[in-house]
């Protein structure tokens, strides 16, 4: 099929496979298998190949992604259904999505859905209209399975079809809990995560089961349920008010993620508590800015970037190679130690 794009060289005519075959002397089936990165192409000479690819620029061929899609009954398109965009946990998540959707020539289409179940419903079915080929949730309680292959990251739920990428979350509080005990801290705050967040139970479970296992008492009247949907570090500042003013003595704070810990600690700062001379935090994600921010953050990092290309990698397998997909993969997250822990005042 004729391409749009023209250029002298051609004398001003479409810009075609066979033009570029025909501009090099070789076979448009040997040009098609080098521009398509076919399997065959590693048996044409790097030289060919190179020879190839220079005509096609100079040439400002462009392959016709329609008539692929028609030829190979393809789209080569993925969806991406994520909490937000805009916070550190989903964008670092989709960057790893979209770095390894490129490098596999795979495009992919967003949307939001704010913990909504109608919000999801609505934009799985645009998705599948505009023919997405499988499709990566995350942060969702997805409660079925789609008509297509699916990745739900901070998944949790078995559904056919669906893989779930998953943090070990007992080791992460083991991590934390840990750091913060061998500083000295027995009376520990916890911010815990909004009850529509896929995670939220699971890291709040695996918290109280690391606890008693260190001989560890959590006070509930430092446990704090974060219900607002923010997606800023103003997510966690009326709860760290609300630490402040239940006037129970802690010296430690662990926090559901980096946003609600950098909430809490601003107003720690106003209420006159310095971190982490009064107050030690440690927040969960290792997000971008988590280092940046004074004091810098101490954190339990995901592997929220490699999660993203583990999801596309799971489905590009399953598209291509039809490879069943693994119900579950376990991902195992570090302790990051900065500046914002040190050892409890005594």
């Amino acid at each position: 099929m004729t391409q749009i794009n023209k250029t002298a060289e051609t004398n001003g005519r479409a810009v075609t496979l066979k033009s570029v075959a025909a501009h090099v002397g070789l076979s448009p089936g040997t040009v098609s298998a080098v521009l398509n990165d076919a399997p065959s192409a590693k048996h044409i000479p790097k030289a060919t190949r190179e020879r190839i690819i220079a005509a096609a620029r100079k040439l400002d061929y462009r392959p016709n992604f329609f008539a692929q899609t028609l030829r190979k009954q393809r789209t080569f398109t993925l969806g991406v259904i994520a909490h937000e965009i805009g916070d550190g946990y989903s964008s670092s998540v989709i960057a790893g999505i979209e770095d390894s959707a490129r490098n596999r020539g795979y495009f992919f289409v967003t949307g939001v859905h704010h913990h909504d179940p109608e919000l999801f419903e609505k934009y799985s079915r645009l998705l599948l209209q505009r023919g997405a080929e499988g499709i990566i949730i995350v942060d969702f309680n997805l409660a079925h399975s789609l008509q297509v292959p699916a990745v739900a990251i901070a998944g949790h739920r078995e559904n056919e079809g669906v893989t779930n990428i998953v943090l070990d979350h007992r080791h992460a509080a083991e991590l934390a809990l840990k750091h913060l005990m061998e500083l000295g801290h027995k009376k520990i705050a916890i911010l815990r995560g909004h009850p529509e967040s896929a995670d939220s139970q699971h890291r709040w479970t695996a918290v109280q089961e690391v606890a008693q296992d260190l001989g560890l008492e959590l006070d509930p009247g430092l446990i704090v349920q974060i219900l607002s949907e923010e997606s800023t570090p103003s997510l966690g500042y009326p709860y760290g008010k609300e630490l402040i003013e239940r006037k129970h003595p802690f010296t430690a704070l662990l926090a559901y993620n980096d946003i609600s810990a950098i909430g809490a600690m601003r107003a720690f700062h106003e209420a006159a508590f310095q971190v982490p001379q009064d107050i030690s935090v440690v927040g969960f994600d290792d997000i971008p800015a988590a280092a940046f921010h004074y004091p810098s953050l101490t954190t339990v990092r995901q592997p929220l970037h490699r999660m993203g290309q583990l999801a596309v990698e799971m489905l590009v397998e399953r598209l291509e190679g039809g490879k069943e997909m693994d119900r579950e993969i376990a991902v195992q997250p570090e302790i990051v130690v900065r500046e914002s822990t040190a050892p409890a005042r005594k």
